[in-house]
């Protein structure tokens, strides 16, 4: 009989690092096999929550940001296509120009869990952004998503029309930053055990092990 783990992978639609570790955690996952049963819910977080509407251009807000140069920004991008590479994701980093307000993504990642597809909803939103560069604040965008995880393409049309699911999305940003989550992505096993950022999968396997085999 397997062992049932409760998974919260608290991230951003925007973080390459996020991509990087759900993509790592999979992989871990397929390595213990029928060993383990779990329940994967995925938590909001916002890297830029006053970002406005049209976004900013994404060497510039690097460089304001963490103060990295543009030699260092380069050799970031290439330990991350580099990394997303070893665990099956695409980055086109040379064609994302630009970081983007991902609030509204959020906000259809709680609807879509509702229904049972948030993973693929994740998913699909990780390679609009990283892979084709395009703009997740941006409805068609969103919409183009959703219809690709299978979700209904009207619902999902209202909700962006309306403040639906907004403060569901705030309260849980606050719970987990109120519990300490100050950089993702952050990966809570059973509510207690955090495994901090885009790890190896033999991390998330043997920390995955580990706890599994905890009384």
């Amino acid at each position: 009989m397997s062992k049932q783990l409760r998974i919260d992978f608290v991230s951003d639609v925007s973080c390459p690092w996020c991509a990087i570790g759900l993509n790592s955690l999979y992989k871990a996952l397929a390595s213990v096999g029928g060993e383990l049963s779990v329940d994967l819910h995925f938590q909001p977080f916002e890297l830029n929550p006053d970002m406005g509407p049209e976004g900013q251009d994404i060497v510039e807000h690097i460089t304001q940001k963490y103060g990295a140069t543009a030699e260092q920004q380069a050799q970031s991008r290439e330990t991350i296509r580099q990394r997303g590479a070893d665990v099956g994701f695409v980055f086109d980093m040379e064609r994302r120009g630009r970081i983007y307000n991902t609030f509204d993504a959020h906000r259809l990642l709680s609807w879509a869990e509702g229904e049972g597809r948030q993973r693929a909803l994740k998913e699909a939103l990780f390679t609009a952004y990283f892979t084709r560069c395009e703009d997740p604040s941006n409805h068609e965008v969103l919409l183009r998503a959703v219809e690709q995880a299978g979700l209904e393409r009207e619902t999902a049309e209202r909700i962006l029309k309306s403040d639906e699911f907004a403060d569901e999305v705030r309260a849980r940003e606050q719970f987990f930053q109120q519990a300490g989550i100050r950089s993702v992505p952050a990966i809570i096993i059973n509510q207690k055990h955090l495994i901090s950022g885009g790890q190896p999968p033999e991390v998330f396997e043997r920390a995955l092990r580990e706890i599994a085999g905890q009384k």
